[in-house]
């Protein structure tokens, strides 16, 4: 037989495998958010208070200084004196009244004054009962560590104010900012307000003499607005930058809104112990 014809067919080449498809991508989890309790309703009542307070204490105290707006050191300051600052008058629009009535701005101030002072006082009660200033606003020793502050800087710098391991806390920088306007520029500017009283200076000299006279009282009242303007323009850029309406609907129901990543509490530990 002939060999061309004896020989088996040649193989046939098995078919190319289809390519395979790419993986699809692994859905990523959505983000889940929790609710977290995080200012007790005494806290948001001298907020609200304060809010309303302050505002017509700042317009009604530029309204006074509109009657003499010059600033001295010392016992007395008058037009001889040399003050240490002067101010042109204030504009109508930044003052309570609207207009220049300096009775009616001493009203205005005196009232609100007891509010603040009260307030103040009742918070301040109400805050050792329930133990807000031991709990909340205790600056522990190593929250003072240069490594604690410096990283409570860094996530300030990237907009991250609140830990994820404990988000209903306060970081270092709030505690340092909170515990100055509770305890040194409201009691300052409580305590030069009396000491610019006639009433008070005849029967408390002493309080008068703490700050080096009426007109240096005068001078410590200004700066201690300053001081709190200071600290509410630094509060508001916060509340901003932190997300306005779940910061101030926390500041209405207490509850804090935040994304509970299971991530990012094993990203947020903190290096400085």
């Amino acid at each position: 037989m002939d060999a061309t014809t004896d020989s088996a067919p040649p193989m046939a080449e098995p078919p190319a495998a289809a390519p395979m498809a790419p993986p699809e991508p692994m859905p990523m989890a959505a983000a889940a958010s929790k609710w977290v309790y995080r200012h007790r309703l005494t806290s948001r009542l001298w907020h609200w208070v304060n809010v309303v307070t302050v505002f017509i204490m700042i317009g009604s105290g530029l309204g006074i200084l509109n009657a003499h707006p010059h600033l001295y050191w010392g016992q007395y300051g008058a037009n001889p004196d040399m003050p240490w600052i002067s101010f042109d008058r204030w504009p109508g629009w930044m003052t309570i009244p609207g207009s220049y009535n300096l009775a009616l701005s001493r009203r205005w101030h005196l009232f609100f004054a007891l509010v603040l002072g009260f307030a103040l006082l009742l918070f301040m009660i109400s805050s050792l009962i329930n133990r807000h200033f031991q709990r909340d606003l205790r600056i522990r020793a190593r929250e003072l560590a240069p490594s604690h502050l410096w990283y409570d800087i860094k996530e300030h710098l990237a907009f991250r104010f609140h830990d994820a391991e404990n988000p209903a806390a306060f970081n270092v920088l709030q505690k340092f900012a909170y515990v100055a306007a509770i305890f040194i520029f409201i009691p300052m500017i409580i305590l030069t307000g009396l000491a610019m009283s006639p009433g008070m200076d005849t029967a408390w000299p002493w309080l008068t003499d703490i700050w080096g006279g009426r007109a240096s009282a005068r001078s410590f009242h200004f700066i201690g607005m300053l001081a709190l303007i200071g600290f509410i323009i630094v509060h508001l850029a916060l509340v901003i930058l932190a997300g306005p309406i779940n910061e101030v609907r926390s500041m209405f129901t207490g509850y804090l809104k935040v994304d509970d990543h299971p991530a990012s509490h094993e990203t947020s530990t903190k290096e400085h112990g």
